[in-house]
């Protein structure tokens, strides 16, 4: 049979396509599912209760166009986020990533750089290559965490059109000091910069945690991303929202396709929200856990990233690879990120994560580093 790619470079797609492959991780059908940083803990059924006759309401209008402006969606996220926020502050869309899709046709395209700091969201260079974006890449430290005066000085040099920084960062599980952010946004001056923290799994963090929707006022080129597949259990809903001056909503309007929130996505995220305290139980239990795995890890020889997520990315691995099969066979599925001698896991429920500890346990003791 045919390779795909090369089936797909009969086809005269742009250049900065080619031999490119789709983002995807492995989607295998197994007891225990822990690479995607999915909340392995679902939703609660009096929220789903809510969610079905939420959706039942809208059902009745589906001959008409949703809210093109989604606005009571905006007004119930801006109270969610809080920060003297307001609906005119906030933009959603179909998952995070649309959100960053948008960013992109609005302040990037051809010309224009993106500059993320690898290891990171694996989507950012795609992203930027679907919408043109040349993607430029800076540096982390040893430990995958940013240094202020480092991160700035490469954010100056390149003179950068839009700068990715992923707090807790994917696939790492650092985050980011609120001087990184602002040094950061400075030395994007000169070039007018789009300062992207993309706190998809801020909920996470450690208590403490400064989230960068704090240095919102005053800064009308910084975005906070987020999300409401993780904490929110919600990642088959799809819905992913941003912070920012209502400046910038105002020119993500202008490369948004008509209608792109249906009345579905609206009903769904609004219901959610109504009773977010309750699908925000779990978050304490997933923290637990991934302390846990932390832990567990530690006391088994592997070295850890400090995580503020609900993953943990783990090293000292021979065979990353024999270790991730082992897990596979035993009906537990991580994640191989592609860092040499690494695997990262998703927290999950405390069965879950016993499964793992005591697999894991069984597989590397030889094989640790």
């Amino acid at each position: 049979m045919t390779d795909p790619l090369e089936r797909l470079d009969r086809l005269p797609i742009r250049d900065n396509l080619r031999g490119l492959r789709p983002y995807g991780a492995p989607q295998i059908d197994v007891p225990i599912l822990l690479n995607v940083n999915e909340n392995t803990h679902g939703v609660p059924e009096d929220v789903r209760s809510a969610i079905v006759e939420a959706v039942q309401g809208a059902v009745a209008g589906l001959n008409r166009y949703p809210d093109r402006e989604f606005t009571v969606l905006r007004e119930h996220l801006a109270t969610y986020l809080g920060h003297g926020l307001t609906a005119d502050n906030i933009w959603a869309a179909n998952g995070s990533n649309e959100v960053l899709q948008h960013i992109l046709l609005a302040f990037g395209g051809p010309g224009r750089t993106a500059l993320g700091f690898p290891p990171t969201y694996s989507m950012y260079p795609l992203l930027a290559g679907a919408t043109g974006t040349e993607y430029l890449t800076g540096s982390r430290q040893g430990d995958f965490d940013l240094d202020a005066r480092i991160t700035a000085g490469e954010v100056a040099a390149t003179g950068a059109n839009i700068v990715f920084l992923c707090s807790p960062n994917n696939p790492t599980g650092t985050a980011l000091s609120l001087e990184i952010v602002a040094e950061v946004y400075e030395a994007g001056e000169a070039a007018q910069a789009i300062v992207i923290v993309d706190e998809a799994y801020g909920e996470f963090s450690h208590a403490g945690t400064p989230s960068a929707l704090e240095l919102l006022p005053g800064r009308e080129r910084l975005i906070v991303s987020r999300t409401m597949s993780k904490a929110f259990a919600l990642a088959g809903a799809r819905i992913g929202y941003l912070a920012a001056a209502p400046e910038v909503a105002d020119a993500l309007r202008l490369v948004r396709l008509p209608y792109h929130l249906s009345a579905i996505t609206q009903a769904t995220a609004i219901a959610a929200l109504t009773h977010s305290a309750k699908l925000l139980a779990n978050v304490d239990e997933i923290k637990r856990q991934r302390d846990r795995i932390v832990s567990g890890l530690t006391e088994m020889g592997c070295p850890v990233a400090p995580s503020d997520s609900n993953f943990v990315l783990f090293g000292g691995l021979e065979n990353p690879h024999a270790v991730w099969q082992g897990l596979l066979d035993a009906g537990v599925l991580i994640r191989d990120v592609g860092i040499p001698g690494h695997l990262r896991v998703t927290a999950g429920t405390q069965d879950e994560t016993t499964t793992f500890l005591e697999t894991l346990e069984s597989l590397i003791r030889p094989r640790v580093s």
